[in-house]
């Protein structure tokens, strides 16, 4: 944990914030975040997986000013995503990794695609 040489109720309010982010992301981040739901679809099971970033930063500050008197103050922000990287398909003859180029319209053709190769009577879609 951070810890804040400065002194005050907005260090404290940053430090509970900072420990409730962090609480946060453990809670949501697990393997069921990054492996998806499998999709089974005429015996061929395709398992998505996803690439999850973030960041994000807390920062806090006092000072005093000769013509302003004393201050405090402090901020935080924070971004993340999710971007489709992979699907696992699984085949009565095996498992193969398809790596996707471009995201989630790439994720569709490939479960349109493959779904269209084991479907009765159905060709691939163009590529």
């Amino acid at each position: 944990m951070l810890r804040f040489t400065l002194k005050g109720a907005i260090v404290k309010d940053m430090e509970s914030l900072f420990g409730r982010v962090i609480s946060e992301i453990e809670r949501i981040l697990n393997t069921k975040t990054v492996v998806g739901d499998p999709i089974t679809v005429e015996g061929t099971t395709l398992i998505p997986v996803v690439s999850v970033g973030f960041g994000f930063g807390v920062g806090a500050g006092e000072g005093t000013d000769p013509k302003k008197g004393a201050g405090s103050g402090g901020g935080t922000g924070g971004g993340g995503g999710v971007k489709p990287v992979a699907v696992i398909i699984v085949t009565k003859d095996g498992v193969r990794v398809e790596s996707l180029k471009s995201g989630a319209g790439s994720l569709l053709e490939k479960v349109a695609d493959v779904a269209a190769k084991f479907a009765p009577g159905s060709k691939p879609a163009p590529s």
